[in-house]
């Protein structure tokens, strides 16, 4: 896509979203990294409603690292997935504290060579909690970035390649963010509002 055309995209973008950022409740690196890895097939609103239990019992990764997994399981059994999240924030903690002397990594492939830890979890650990430049490309970063042409990919990892050419780097995060919302406010998996969306007159995939 041409450099002007996705400027003007970016520009409603932020014209609409402003400062939109996370919708998870987080404190520190850990509690937003936990917080982003009970958000898989999760909403942030039932994730936020189970961190603070969880937190005020396995906030630190010393505690969770000592955590029975059975005992993680029942305070996030309602996120879904939860033997599998369960086990990995465990062995995640186990790991920080004994190669990362109990801290969160601020690079991509320490935080990715966690268990449960991949690229989308990383970047909006590295985005948010390390103000760093990063695009995590969750299911709606995907859906929206596809439909307008900002990517023609199949695939999460080729649709992030892709925004990071298509968008300057000091505008990864934010535009990030704005992809978020545009796909949970206007361009919905199902039933796109087009009618209403501000960036219809750009977009490829239209339906009016």
């Amino acid at each position: 896509m041409a450099a002007d055309r996705v400027q003007m995209i970016l520009q409603a973008l932020e014209k609409e979203y402003g400062d939109a950022g996370t919708a998870l409740n987080y404190r520190n690196p850990f509690e937003l990294l936990v917080a982003t890895v009970l958000s898989a097939q999760c909403t942030d609103e039932r994730v936020n409603k189970v961190t603070p239990a969880l937190f005020a019992k396995f906030g630190t990764p010393e505690k969770m690292s000592k955590a029975p997994v059975k005992e993680v399981e029942e305070l996030i059994k309602s996120c879904g997935l939860y033997h599998n999240k369960a086990r990995n924030l465990v062995a995640a903690s186990k790991k920080l504290v004994a190669e990362f002397k109990g801290q969160v990594p601020d690079t991509l492939q320490e935080l990715i060579s966690l268990p449960g830890v991949g690229r989308k979890t990383a970047n909006v650990v590295l985005s948010n909690a390390f103000a760093r430049d990063a695009i995590a490309v969750d299911t709606h970063v995907f859906r929206v970035a596809n439909r307008l042409g900002l990517a023609d990919s199949s695939t999460p990892l080729k649709t992030e390649a892709d925004l990071m050419r298509a968008i300057p780097r000091d505008k990864w995060s934010r535009a990030h963010h704005w992809l978020i919302h545009h796909g949970r406010k206007v361009c919905k998996a199902r039933n796109p509002q087009c009618v209403n969306c501000c960036l219809a007159v750009y977009c490829k995939s239209r339906q009016i």
